[in-house]
């Protein structure tokens, strides 16, 4: 397999200076490859503060790790040249949560669609340039002639999140990080959005990483899904697998805890855990344990390693003790090369 983008055993700390000893601990140990030559879409959930958002930046090199190492082709982020920098930029693509927020309002929006082109080179004139923003327009199911010329405020939330997404395809990156794309549009352009991106990757070839707290559209959408906890793996695999069978205690839970419209439909009743008394943290064993209902003494004595309980899918649970352990860079690369079964 030849990696286009990994994480290895990335830690990022923050906090803990001259002045202020107090630190926190976002993101431990954690470990992805996304495979240069089978695009697939992996999805990284957990509650707000499990580090999907430290992640994100990490892999954008926006943010440097305490330890480990984000590499783009075999080569370090933090010590690229700036030719290998450039062509990361070009590859690796970001979409925000915030749709307004990553707009200047004194420009109009045409200003983001034709910064690229430009700072890229992707036209030889300013024809070839517009028929190039068109077709990204409206692959994205946005009108151009009802989109450009006009100011970030002219346009709904939902349009200046396709606008977004229009300026991340014009590029055709090989990868594009997309931190809670849909979390502020609605429900009929959250479908729009997610059928852009599983286009993007289905005939374009481009990996998504795909970060949210909402499982349903992880589960709409993505191959891989990477469930995280206060910084760790609790569980990753075939979303097939992970969705509707979860082994983690804590995979139980957040699957429990969507609302649903009648008992009858549910993706699992068996699994639903409801939250035990809190414990108190412990900064040596399982960092689920204060919340754990199985909560066994090794549990708050060692974090658990990874347990391969399947072909496509590791458990961080001493519940699977029985299964063989595996490195989490092995586990993950291995799973995050593959695309959705059917």
């Amino acid at each position: 397999m030849t990696t286009l983008l990994e994480a290895r055993g990335v830690t990022r700390i923050f906090g803990g200076g001259l002045f202020d000893r107090r630190s926190t601990l976002a993101l431990e140990d954690f470990s992805l490859a996304i495979d240069s030559d089978r695009p697939s879409i992996i999805a990284i959930v957990g509650e707000s503060g499990s580090g999907k958002t430290t992640l994100g930046r990490l892999l954008l090199g926006l943010t440097a790790p305490t330890r480990g190492q984000v590499l783009y082709k075999g080569q370090n982020l933090q010590t690229m040249s700036r030719a290998d920098w450039r062509a990361f930029r070009h590859d690796v693509q970001a979409i925000f949560q915030d749709p307004y927020g990553v707009y200047n309002p004194f420009y109009r929006v045409d200003h983001v669609l034709t910064t690229p082109v430009t700072k890229f080179g992707l036209a030889t004139s300013r024809a070839g340039a517009r028929r190039l923003i068109d077709e990204a327009l409206r692959a994205v199911g946005l009108r151009p002639e009802e989109t450009l010329g006009r100011f970030p405020h002219q346009l709904s939330g939902g349009q200046r999140q396709r606008v977004m997404v229009a300026r991340a395809l014009l590029l055709r990156p090989r990868v594009i990080l997309a931190d809670e794309p849909v979390s502020m549009v609605d429900a009929s352009l959250r479908a729009t959005i997610l059928a852009s991106l599983r286009t993007m990757n289905r005939e374009l070839g481009i990996s998504i990483v795909y970060i949210t707290h909402d499982l349903a559209t992880a589960y709409q959408i993505s191959d891989t899904i990477v469930v995280l906890y206060r910084g760790s793996v609790a569980e990753a695999g075939d979303v097939e697998l992970v969705v509707k069978q979860p082994q983690h205690p804590y995979t139980q839970l957040l699957l429990s805890s969507i609302p649903l419209a009648s008992p009858e439909r549910t993706w699992m009743t068996e699994h639903a855990t409801a939250p035990a008394e809190a414990q108190g943290a412990t900064d040596t064993g399982c960092k689920f344990a204060g919340r754990c209902q199985f909560v066994e003494s090794p549990c708050r004595e060692t974090a658990p390693p990874p347990f391969q309980t399947d072909r496509r899918r590791a458990v961080s649970c001493y519940l699977y003790r029985s299964a063989p352990t595996v490195a989490a860079e092995v586990m993950m690369s291995a799973l995050t090369g593959m695309t959705r079964t059917p």
